[in-house]
């Protein structure tokens, strides 16, 4: 199923955002304001396992958060710790995690996102409602699928939101230089706007942006939008092949997860479509 999916759609339609001591969610601020998960909806893998697809909207326009997983963000039954990030950056950022579906798992059951954000809790359901199946993974009417990214030129490929903690690769860094993180990409150059119609403002086939997803100190990217240099077409043939680095220095030692995510010519959140982005996690092992 195909449809636009709003933030209050996603979340509060299908089962209710709950907020402490007050009705309806606060307007936005540059500090101060809360933080809410937003439920972009769940899917089937082709393994059969299932998926849910999660985002947030951090009403801060200036302030980005960072909350531990703990009281203050946790999902559960089973959690607190369920993959999702504890470094929340302003807007509404989309379909940043997957929480997976187990087996057994029923419309009735659900799992519940909660958020203390600035003295306000947030709460978010999270369930197998019919009305909510995406697909992440392909926009039919038009063919179109996410870009596919690797970290390692011939390495394992992703394509999909489907960043998990588990699966995401290891590098290592130090205080005292920069990490040097380069990704491939490939992409179909097709587009989901729901038209036919060409783009009325051109676009790069793909735009990736790193982010901090955890981790103890700052993160500072020399290109948090780096360019993606067009490379000459691959084995796969793919309509688009493409290669960007960025250079990352961390502000304290520890460990950390960074966040990317790939958008195709549909843009941020598919262009109101949940298709087409793809998303990838690397853990960093900071020494002092």
């Amino acid at each position: 199923m195909k449809r636009l999916v709003s933030l209050w759609a996603a979340g509060a339609i299908a089962g209710g955002v709950l907020l402490s001591g007050q009705q309806i969610p606060e307007p936005r601020k540059q500090f101060g304001a809360s933080a809410t998960g937003a439920f972009e909806g769940w899917f089937t893998n082709q393994d059969g396992s299932r998926g849910f697809l999660v985002g947030y909207f951090n009403r801060n326009t200036q302030q980005e958060l960072d909350i531990p997983v703990g009281p203050n963000n946790q999902i559960d039954p089973g959690g607190p710790d369920m993959g999702q990030p504890t470094h929340f950056l302003p807007g509404r950022q989309w379909g940043m995690f997957v929480v997976p579906v187990p087996k057994g798992f029923t419309p009735q059951d659900k799992f519940t996102w909660t958020l203390l954000v600035n003295g306000q809790v947030t709460t978010i359901p999270l369930r197998l409602n019919p009305d909510y199946v995406i697909s992440p993974f392909s926009e039919i009417a038009v063919n179109n699928t996410p870009p596919v990214i690797r970290f390692e030129q011939n390495g394992p490929t992703i394509q999909g939101p489907v960043a998990t903690l588990a699966k995401a690769p290891s590098r290592t860094a130090s205080l005292s230089a920069p990490l040097a993180l380069t990704l491939w990409v490939t992409d179909d150059m097709k587009y989901t706007t729901g038209t036919s119609a060409p783009l009325a403002t051109p676009r790069p086939p793909v735009a990736l942006t790193w982010s901090k997803y955890r981790g103890p100190g700052a993160v500072t990217f020399d290109m948090a939008k780096p360019n993606v240099e067009k490379l000459p077409p691959g084995s796969d043939n793919a309509a688009f092949s493409g290669k960007a680095t960025t250079n990352v220095k961390f502000g304290e030692s520890g460990d950390y997860v960074l966040h990317v995510i790939a958008n195709d010519y549909s843009g941020d959140g598919g262009g109101g479509f949940q298709c087409c982005w793809t998303t990838g996690l690397v853990k960093v092992s900071v020494k002092p």
